[in-house]
């Protein structure tokens, strides 16, 4: 929380405000962003994660490389978009974040708890995330790039170049030239080596321990970058968002260029062309469309790809001058991470192609996902280029830019067992988790709150619309995407498996504890609800019916915004907020 200075303090009358608030804001108390830009640069570095670089690709490959479009977008549209749209309307209109949001329906207020939980819990690994391409961008200051060759202190497995280990009477022989990459008889294959980029990954950066059970000690080298990222985002946040409204212009614009950099030197490349066509080329695969795993990855994607759900998208929001058009605000972010999404997968596949061609396999034999596309597959890629260490810079000075426009604050777990816990946070919380506080998001706002009265709101806002333009949201909000977060939710648990990391499986505490983790995050829905109807006067069904109902103070922030609907005259109860103390936060 940025300084706060008490302005004017007069007998009763204190209005704190906080120390950075600038001349010509709308909203004095709590500041708005300097600019449009700053705010749109904002959300976009926001919603554009690690996600779209390591997991849309190999997501489009695996379900039908350009087929796989068809699905993303239209979940894009059905229930992305409309969460999204819903999330920055709540956030602007009260000039709240999405604890106070939940003034509109203070039984769903523990909603609003979990959403600061799971952003809490998982800023814990992000910021461990970003160490790791801390560590990679200063590890290719060198040549040739460390994991170009297996290291002095590796894994007895690892051979350069990739090799396959047979056994053969007995005796193990290794295998390997670039038209053979097998053992002469299939049931003499002993064990598959490690490629370089493996083995540094596994013994160097992480000094990965056996399983979770092994924790170790700590890795000073991810302890100093994880330290290093910290005071990177605390720099960025020392002036709030007038800060990091600027920052933002270099952050959340810079990986496109990276991205289109490696891209032009990608399809300079032999091979380039293999790779884009399993991508998003010839190899794709329409019959997929049939495969409800399919639709249900694309939900997935576009449903965590965008942020919502997670509070920061009300928070972003809530900064905004109240008569901001946020509904043409949700289109630019929502498509531009939609088509960041797409973009980088060209880069990627472009060169995981002429990695493909380097090694004589397969394209589907090269790509990994999530972290081993990004710390394993394409760092390994970027080793045969020539001017590696360039490349290599770029890509994880992109990585690292993108990590931190969507993570503002956190610790990590520093042991040679992190990356587990990493995993198994990410497995918890960042699927069915966020799908049940979105469902309950959705559906208080458009069955308990109201649609309806939720549609005069933004008309507050942006101005009356017409009947057949709020026909399609009003589908969406009532009917279509609670259905599709429904399904998918379901679906995710009926499917769930217990997590691993490569073929390490988790012990049965593991699992307890990420299972312990979630219901901690959840159990604040049910626990505040029941507290609320406790402490509510009158009967049970008048308690029920006050908690359904917006408090006394659900209104717009600034008096002069609030109309007759919000005015003083039709609550009659409501306190003067100009008569106390009034102090500002992001997240209240």
């Amino acid at each position: 929380m940025s300084d706060l200075t008490c302005l004017n303090c007069s007998g009763k009358r204190c209005v704190v405000q906080d120390a950075h608030v600038g001349e010509d804001d709308e909203n004095k108390e709590r500041g708005n962003w300097s600019s449009k830009t700053d705010y749109i640069l904002s959300t976009i570095g926001y919603a554009v994660g690690l996600g779209n670089i390591w997991r849309f690709p190999y997501l489009a490959y695996k379900n039908g490389g350009g087929a796989f479009l068809i699905p993303y977008f239209l979940m894009l549209l059905l229930a992305g978009l409309p969460l999204f749209f819903m999330e920055s309307a709540l956030g602007q209109f009260c000039s709240q974040g999405p604890i106070n949001v939940w003034r509109a329906v203070p039984l769903l207020q523990g909603v609003g708890v979990a959403m600061v939980l799971i952003t809490l819990i998982v800023s814990f690994y992000y910021n461990v995330i970003i160490a790791y391409s801390l560590y990679y961008m200063f590890a290719s200051f060198q040549y040739p790039l460390p994991w170009a060759r297996c290291s002095d202190s590796g894994a007895d497995n690892c051979t350069d170049p990739y090799t396959v280990l047979c056994n053969v009477s007995g005796v193990v022989i290794s295998n390997w030239t670039q038209q053979n990459m097998s053992c002469p008889l299939p049931d003499q294959i002993q064990v598959q080596s490690q490629t370089p980029s493996e083995e540094y990954w596994d013994t160097v950066a992480l000094r990965r321990s056996s399983g979770m059970d092994q924790t170790g000690t700590v890795v000073w080298h991810l302890a100093l970058c994880l330290l290093l990222s910290s005071i990177i985002v605390g720099a960025v946040l020392i002036r709030g968002i007038k800060s990091s409204g600027k920052v933002v212009y270099f952050t959340a614009t810079f990986p496109y260029v990276v991205i289109f950099i490696l891209l032009i030197r990608g399809v300079t490349l032999e091979g380039v062309r293999d790779g884009i066509e399993y991508y998003i080329g010839t190899q794709s695969n329409l019959t997929k469309l049939l495969e409800a795993e399919v639709w249900k990855d694309a939900a997935t994607q576009t449903f965590f790809s965008l942020s919502v759900g997670w509070g920061g998208v009300m928070t972003l929001a809530s900064y905004n001058n109240f008569n901001n058009n946020m509904f043409k605000d949700s289109f630019i972010v929502c498509f531009t991470n939609a088509g960041t999404s797409v973009f980088a997968g060209f880069a990627i596949f472009s060169i995981l192609g002429h990695m493909s061609f380097v090694y004589n396999k397969p394209v589907g034999e090269v790509v990994k996902e999530g972290f081993g596309l990004a710390f394993i597959a394409y760092p390994d890629a970027l080793s045969q280029l020539p001017i590696s260490p360039l490349w290599s810079v770029l890509f994880f000075f992109m990585l690292l830019t993108v990590g931190l426009d969507s993570q503002f604050a956190g610790i990590g777990i520093l042991s040679v067992a992190g990356i587990y816990w990493v995993t198994l946070l990410d497995t918890f919380l960042g699927t069915w988790v966020l799908l049940i506080v979105g469902l309950l998001e959705v559906v208080g706002i458009t069955y308990i709150y109201g649609g309806n009265r939720f549609v005069k709101d933004i008309e507050m806002m942006i101005g009356d619309k017409t009947f057949c333009f709020w026909l399609w949201w009003r589908a969406c909000w009532f009917f279509i995407s609670p259905c599709i977060i429904m399904v998918i939710l379901v679906w995710s648990l009926m499917t769930f498996t217990p997590p691993s990391y490569g073929t390490v499986p988790y012990p049965g505490w593991a699992i307890a504890l990420g299972w312990c983790i979630s219901v901690f995050v959840l159990m604040w829905i049910p626990v505040i609800a029941l507290y609320k109807f406790i402490k509510a006067p009158g009967s049970p069904w008048e308690r029920l019916k006050s908690l359904c109902r917006p408090t006394e103070d659900w209104h717009p922030y600034l008096e002069k915004h609030r109309g007759e609907r919000y005015s003083v005259e039709n609550q009659p109860d409501k306190v003067d907020t100009n008569s106390i103390c009034v102090i500002s936060s992001s997240w209240l």
